[in-house]
């Protein structure tokens, strides 16, 4: 059973920042590539960054480049967004979520069927 919690949400001014926490439970965190998504009241989940396995390879929302960081330390099963610069639009509740199956598909998956797994969610409140 694998089990993702998210930490590192709440309230912060525009321009501030946030780092965003998600511990992997189970011996193969190592072997996914990891996700982060957000999704605002009613909107879908959206994607926002992703890791390769290794930490080799990332890939980020066109509204998240250069302002966000993903990062994971397979030594910890843990896996960060830090997110800076943030503006109101970043508000959401915000998903950690692991892809099992990168490694057989060859690349990083964006969207939400990629994912098997996925945490509660912690909230991000950005005003203005």
């Amino acid at each position: 059973q694998v089990q993702l919690v998210e930490s590192g949400g709440g309230l912060v001014q525009a321009g501030g920042s946030l780092r965003l926490s998600c511990v992997v439970s189970g011996r193969t965190f190592s072997t996914y590539a990891m996700g982060w998504f957000r999704q605002a009241p009613g909107k879908e989940r959206e994607f926002v960054a992703a890791i390769w396995w290794s930490g080799s390879s990332t890939y980020y929302a066109d509204s998240a480049k250069g302002r966000f960081t993903i990062l994971r330390d397979n030594a910890k099963n843990m896996v960060y967004l830090q997110m800076n610069s943030l503006k109101p639009e970043d508000t959401a509740v915000y998903y950690c979520a692991a892809d099992r199956d990168s490694w057989r598909r060859g690349r990083i998956g964006t969207s939400v069927p990629d994912y098997n797994y996925w945490g509660q969610g912690t909230q991000v409140t950005v005003s203005s």
